[in-house]
């Protein structure tokens, strides 16, 4: 059975260790995903991007996959399954579909305003439904899903102000960007981060973007009260490097070679084994329980 992210990431905050949220893409990486948090007993956010959702046909298709798996493997740690980067009407849409966790991504609204509307409204509506509820300030760098920003750092009071509305963990721009990072990137802006967690109290961050942070400021961020790190383009590149080691060495020719299941393979497997060392490196490794 599904959780909500909310418990989780509060174990999390105050151990002070980091959550991995980690996007799937299709059954395989759901199953690699899930493979890789039994094995390191480590509790899991397991997210679906709106792009992500439209290519699986739906949230609905999504979420039927998840929870059947998670039957079906007999997994014994707390899963959460996620929306990631949603907006206002993709978040209505999760929560009928059986997500227990939503992310409504206002940063890229018109105003504030509207921004800090919406979340008053979903923080209800979650809630009645027992699903956690992630927000966002300060636009985070890169582009995900047609949405582009350009790694904007958020404002404390900003942060504030919709933190008091009863959100459940807050994602907050410092610098991060998705995607890979470019060789000139500045790195995490921690003065900002302490700051924001000033306002915030012991409410949750969420460190979008982790693909190439170095590993020392992750752990820092850590330790400065981030409890979710998001993880996509570390998955991508490991699945994509396997997958064409297999066909470069013919493998795909051999006896049945092209059958799919077998060319998948050393991509999943490669995404289990990525997705176990950043565990281990978020601190999550042995945090499982029920």
């Amino acid at each position: 059975m599904l959780v909500n992210a909310t418990a989780m990431l509060q174990k999390a905050e105050a151990g002070h260790y980091g959550v991995g949220a980690f996007n799937e893409n299709n059954l395989e990486w759901a199953h690699a995903i899930l493979t890789a948090a039994e094995e390191a007993q480590s509790p899991l956010i397991m997210q679906c991007s709106m792009g992500a959702g439209k290519y699986q046909t739906g949230y609905k298709t999504v979420s039927a996959m998840v929870h059947a798996m998670v039957e079906a493997l007999n997994i014994t740690v707390p899963v959460a399954l996620h929306l990631d980067h949603g907006s206002y009407d993709a978040c209505l849409e999760c929560i009928d579909a059986g997500f227990t966790s939503v992310m409504y991504d206002g940063s890229q609204e018109a105003d504030f305003e509207t921004n800090l509307a919406n979340t008053k409204k979903l923080v209800k509506i979650a809630h009645n439904k027992g699903v956690s509820l992630e927000c966002e300030v300060g636009s985070i760098g890169g582009t995900e899903d047609g949405i582009t920003g350009m790694g904007e750092c958020a404002d404390p009071k900003e942060c504030k102000i919709i933190a008091d509305c009863g959100i459940d963990f807050l994602a907050c721009g410092i610098g991060n960007i998705h995607g890979l990072y470019p060789a000139d990137w500045k790195g995490l802006q921690f003065d900002v981060l302490a700051n924001i967690k000033k306002e915030v109290g012991d409410l949750p961050l969420v460190l979008h973007g982790g693909t190439g942070i170095p590993a020392d400021q992750v752990k820092k961020a850590i330790s400065m009260g981030v409890s979710k790190v998001n993880v996509n383009t570390d998955l991508q590149v490991v699945f994509a490097e396997a997958t064409r080691g297999y066909v470069e060495a013919g493998k795909d020719k051999a006896e049945k070679g092209f059958d799919p299941r077998k060319e998948l393979k050393p991509g999943a497997e490669a995404i289990t084994a990525k997705t176990k060392e950043l565990m281990e490196e978020f601190g999550s490794t042995g945090k499982g329980w029920n």
